[in-house]
């Protein structure tokens, strides 16, 4: 079976012997690294901003292979830095820890900085298997999105004041 041959690739023979681990507390020792099991334990920034903020952008994505949909928002400063962000996961570990990692390093970063941000560095960071790596992508593309919302919040912001002036 499955569960067995991952077993022996994870646990010693002996470990097996001398303890019994459930099926969660199984997989995270097995498959996950500590920082993957870190963030999903203890998430960062979990919540909501205000997506009517005109300082405020809200990335939102989906992968429907897996099902895991992610909510990304930041929090910009009138000097152009991201000041906070928050995210809302639905998905396994892996994309939550992508989404918690996010929103860490966005903060303190410039608009232009926090696009940098690739999913390689993140998946890198919390040394997520290749069958996880979708979930890194997912994050990169809620940051791009979030992104994307708070420029055309600007712009219309600056095209009514234009017309105002007219």
């Amino acid at each position: 079976n499955m569960a067995g041959s991952v077993a022996k690739k994870c646990l010693s023979p002996l470990s097996l012997l001398t303890r019994r681990l459930s099926a969660p507390e199984f997989v995270i020792q097995c498959c996950y690294h500590k920082k993957v099991v870190d963030h999903y334990e203890n998430p960062r920034n979990v919540g909501s901003l205000d997506k009517n903020s005109k300082k405020v952008g809200t990335g939102l994505v989906g992968a429907p292979a897996c099902g895991d949909v992610m909510k990304l928002q930041i929090e910009v400063d009138d000097q152009g830095k991201i000041v906070d962000a928050r995210f809302k996961t639905f998905g396994c570990g892996s994309a939550i820890a992508s989404s918690s990692l996010a929103t860490e390093w966005v903060k303190g970063k410039t608009l232009d900085e926090a696009l940098e941000i690739k999913n390689t560095d993140i998946a890198k960071e919390l040394r997520l298997p290749p069958v996880k790596l979708h979930c890194s992508m997912l994050a990169e593309d809620a940051i791009r999105a979030a992104l994307a919302d708070y420029r055309l919040k600007q712009r219309d912001d600056q095209q009514e004041a234009v017309r105002a002036s007219n």
